[in-house]
């Protein structure tokens, strides 16, 4: 059976080797909270849809409009066979409950890279969730990691790190196209505090970070956004 839990996802989980991202936009806060509950009704009513499905959970932005999906899969092929017999009839349900839901997309990726910062104790629950989203000119794999690797250059070498800042986990497209940071953070605040900073982003101006900010081939992609963990749907 489906299960519900307040617990953030495991970002590093070995066994999780499809980890997807989708956006959808519903327009207000009151549609977000309508669709969370949505969604949880159609799960929990429902049996958990397949073993390699290790967790799924849903973010409602601080835009008052969209919801961010993360869905762990152990492997691509369990996705595909989700999609063709389990997920439609999931859809027309949360559909029912609240038409004109717009999808905007699912985004596959495999975790590269992750930054935790060293806790004396129990680490921090997360109260905000920044996206970075990143996008570079056609597909290129080694880039991608290129990229990412200078980014971890760049925070090894920051000068001033900013409070509040807990984790960053670094995904890579399977297209080959884009880097998805998935951020974790004590409260919004701190982040908009750090990018508030001198500098362009959370990092210093430096001139690893003066790098990283002018790759050759990168476009501005999605940019970077805020949420809040909302829902979290595992098996029993």
């Amino acid at each position: 059976m489906t299960r519900r839990t307040d617990a953030h996802p495991e970002l590093v989980r070995p066994d999780v080797q499809a980890p997807f991202f989708s956006t959808w936009r519903v327009g207000t806060p009151q549609r977000q909270r309508q669709t969370v509950d949505a969604i949880a009704r159609t799960w929990e009513r429902r049996p958990w849809p397949a073993d390699d499905l290790l967790g799924y959970h849903v973010y409602t932005g601080h835009d008052g409009s969209t919801l961010l999906h993360h869905s762990q899969w152990a492997s691509e092929q369990a996705y595909e066979s989700f999609a063709k017999t389990r997920r439609q009839e999931r859809v027309d349900e949360i559909d029912t409950a609240v038409p004109g839901i717009e999808r905007l997309g699912l985004g596959r990726y495999r975790r590269y890279r992750s930054s935790t910062r060293a806790n004396n104790g129990t680490a921090p629950v997360p109260g905000c969730i920044v996206i970075v989203d990143v996008e570079f000119e056609g597909p290129d794999p080694e880039r991608q990691r290129a990229w990412v690797d200078a980014v971890f250059e760049a925070l090894e070498s920051e000068p001033e790190p900013h409070p509040g800042g807990i984790s960053a986990h670094f995904h890579l497209s399977t297209d080959g196209t884009r880097v998805l940071n998935y951020a974790e953070w004590e409260s919004a605040e701190a982040h908009i505090d750090a990018l508030a900073a001198p500098g362009d982003g959370v990092g210093s101006a430096t001139a690893q970070w003066e790098r990283v900010q002018n790759w050759p081939g990168m476009t501005s992609g999605g940019g970077v956004s805020r949420y809040e963990h909302a829902l979290g749907l595992v098996p029993r």
